[in-house]
């Protein structure tokens, strides 16, 4: 077949075929666990649609006149692409290839041998879930919840076609254009799995690590009937803690009134009350439980990273319907606050904010939520992304730390308190409230935090720990790092909603620096005495193409190597120029601890055109560069010896280049590695020649943040820094006073 792959013949380097979800259906049918059984329609079907029907221009050029954060826009262009898809027929092709599989089957062995020759005879089909499965979901960086459709108890070969379409469909939906916009994804294809339906009486998800405070447990929480009812956060699920020696930790039996079920009768899904003896019972039985953690320590050892796991339980049998990697993990923090307690909850995504509350109550109200405000609802769905985004802060009657709320504010980086109960009772629009979502506590007004108690690791190290950072909300480091090796301002910009080309053409340079200036300042403020290394704008042509001003934007084929970095600033010194404006402003009120990092630099003439842009604004301070190419590598005592103060490996993109490997390309991924030999003599070679001149060096990439064996390798060769992502600090400082000692 062309355009049909069965699980037993897909693994999960197959994603670019596949999608995610179903590149990790079949390695783990591959690998023996219970997943039920069945196909994926290839994203080369869904191509083909595209080619056959000639839609494919008038998306992309529906999506290239929609500005995503105009949510009128959104939802109009949306509907526009969906209707498209939906009107034009599926090519008979694949419509033939979708019915032989679909009849094979539901006659296959898993169906009971007394309805076999029923179904052989056209008298019944069996039930599938259908679900989307597109390219850029379930990566490791962003799982993408809840952006793309599924469908439950589907059944015969019309309503299955229908289904497939409309999860390419749902490829558009207003939440996932969104979404895919936010995580800098330019382009996605996408899959549909077709797979036995499982009439679950239990289901759950399952973390291998806490993701709401980075303890190395087993997170477990579990609802009635099918999944949908904890993934959409629509109750409070069980929640229970089970160490990865099998012991059980804690349990929290939640209050689960609702509950989605198949219907025997009309075989259809619907919702309906818990039965009242169930409403306060414990859903999983001990052996369930071990069982399933049995299965996740599994799965996480088979991958090599925590996983998040979605599992179903029909007549006593544990299923494994889902898998991905676990996209965030987060540090506990002592956080202490004194104030009236107005509600608790549970902290599903950590970190404290303030504002003036919006409630929600349906789809027509997110209008209501401006920069800042904290979002408080029943639950979120995913059509709530975009007003999530706008949100400091985001509190909801139910769900768990499994739900959309929760892995999407985790991803999002916005605190985030669950299964409150009654927030959108006890809360009224306009209340100021202070949210501890470390400790899932929300408080009356504005409540001043003590300086958190960090229990790790508060020695000094010689090798310096640094921080990553984007926005001044996450200060509360500032005290822990040794100062920030990586101050991008690509998010100030963004947060501003204007393309800093716009500002320039129409005459506003002073409106770019005040930009600028008010972002960088309390950062510098709060590492006073450390530095702090301010990276020049490096955003792609694909990054700022939706915002306002945008529309001129370049479109490159691969932005990634293309106009981007100190390339691009040269083109257009103006923007440049206010940049060094902004830093010697900071610099004249005494901040002089910030250094300018210059990225994508690939020779020393682009280096000197810079730094005589900036001596040409009266600014003389540090100058580094960002090593992301292996001309910066190899060219680096040329920068030395013309005066560079500071040299930071981008790591991901230096081992992109090296190995020339596309990051971002399912199918090899799997060969990306900054352990690999050529990326380790480059290493040693750029620290050798930088401790020659007394030339800091440190290194800035996701690298040290998550893989133990390159800090190893970099201190042993004798990095002078190491700067990683805020949840990895204390982990790493501890590695490395270990190391040290």
């Amino acid at each position: 077949m062309q355009y049909i792959l069965w699980f037993d013949r897909i693994t999960k380097d197959d994603g670019a075929t596949v999608g995610g979800k179903g590149a990790n259906l079949g390695e783990m049918t591959k690998a023996k666990f219970p997943v039920p059984s069945g196909f994926v329609v290839t994203t080369k079907a869904f191509e083909k649609f595209l080619d056959d029907t000639h839609i494919r221009e008038k998306i992309q050029e529906i999506l290239q006149n929609t500005d995503v954060n105009n949510t009128e826009q959104l939802v109009e262009a949306s509907n526009k692409i969906k209707s498209l898809i939906i009107a034009q027929d599926m090519p008979m092709e694949i419509k033939s290839e979708l019915a032989e599989s679909y009849d094979a089957f539901s006659v296959s062995g898993e169906v009971p041998e007394e309805l076999r020759a029923l179904i052989s005879a056209g008298r019944t089909y069996a039930l599938v879930a259908v679900r989307s499965s597109a390219t850029a979901e379930d990566l490791p960086s962003a799982s993408f919840a809840g952006q793309q459709a599924t469908f439950l108890n589907v059944k015969g070969n019309k309503d299955l076609a229908d289904s497939v379409k409309k999860c390419w469909a749902s490829l558009y939906e207003p939440r996932a254009i969104f979404y895919r916009a936010k995580n800098n994804v330019s382009s996605s294809s996408i899959a549909v799995v077709v797979q036995r339906m499982i009439s679950s009486e239990k289901s759950g998800v399952m973390f291998t690590i806490n993701p709401a405070n980075g303890e190395d447990n087993i997170i477990v929480e579990a609802v009635w009937g099918l999944g949908e009812t904890i993934v959409q956060g629509e109750v409070e699920p069980d929640h229970y803690v089970v160490a990865k020696d099998g012991a059980f930790l804690d349990k929290k039996v939640g209050v689960k009134d609702r509950m989605r079920m198949r219907d025997y009768a009309s075989d259809k899904t619907v919702e309906m009350p818990v039965p009242k003896e169930l409403v306060n019972a414990q859903v999983l039985t001990d052996n369930e439980l071990a069982k399933l953690a049995e299965y996740g320590l599994k799965l996480e050892r088979h991958y090599g990273r925590s996983q998040d796991v979605e599992f179903a339980i029909q007549k006593g049998r544990i299923y494994i319907v889902q898998t991905r990697a676990v996209t965030t993990q987060s540090e506990k923090r002592d956080v202490k606050m004194e104030g009236k307690q107005l509600l608790k909850g549970m902290g599903a995504s950590p970190g404290v904010a303030q504002g003036n509350v919006k409630i929600i109550k349906s789809m027509d109200d997110l209008n209501k939520v401006e920069q800042g405000d904290i979002m408080v609802t029943r639950m979120t769905s995913p059509d709530m992304v975009v007003a999530m985004s706008r949100s400091a802060g985001i509190v909801t009657n139910e769900g768990g730390v499994t739900s959309h709320a929760a892995i999407v504010s985790r991803e999002m980086g916005i605190p985030a308190i669950v299964g409150t109960g009654s927030a959108t009772q006890l809360l009224k629009d306009g209340d100021i409230v202070t949210l501890d979502a470390y400790n899932g506590v929300v408080y009356e007004g504005s409540v001043a935090v003590a300086k958190p108690h960090v229990e790790t690791v508060t020695a000094k190290t010689h090798t310096k720990v640094k921080v990553n950072l984007v926005f001044p909300q996450m200060l509360e480091v500032a005290g822990r790092a040794d100062g920030v090796g990586l101050l991008r301002i690509e998010h100030m910009i963004a947060k501003n909603g204007i393309h800093p080309s716009k500002l320039v053409r129409e005459g506003r340079m002073e409106d770019y620096i005040k930009i600028l200036v008010d972002g960088i300042r309390p950062i510098a403020q709060a590492f006073e005495g450390k530095p702090v290394w301010v990276r020049t704008l490096d955003a792609r042509s694909d990054e700022f193409r939706n915002l306002e001003g945008g529309e001129d934007e370049p479109h490159e084929s691969n932005p990634m190597i293309g106009w981007h970095g100190i390339r691009r600033s040269l083109d257009e010194p103006e923007l440049l120029e206010a940049e060094f404006k902004a830093i010697k402003q900071l610099h004249d009120e005494g901040l002089a601890n910030i250094g300018v990092m210059l990225p994508f630099v690939i020779s020393v003439e682009e280096f000197e055109k810079a730094r005589s842009i900036a001596n040409k604004v009266g600014l003389y301070a540090d100058l580094g560069i960002m090593v992301e190419t292996p001309a910066a590598a190899l060219y680096v005592e040329r920068f030395c010896k013309h005066g560079i103060k500071f040299v930071s490996f981008g790591s991901n993109d230096l081992t992109q280049m090296t190995l020339a490997i596309d990051r971002n390309n399912e199918r090899i991924s799997q060969l990306f590695s900054e352990m690999h030999p050529a990326m380790k003599k480059l290493f040693s070679y750029v620290i050798k020649v930088c401790k020659k001149y007394g030339v800091e060096t440190s290194i800035c990439g996701e690298g040290p943040s998550n893989n133990p064996k390159l800090v190893e390798f970099l201190i042993r060769e004798g990095i002078d820094s190491l700067s990683v992502e805020v949840d990895a600090l204390d982990k790493v400082r501890q590695q490395v006073a270990g190391l040290e000692g």
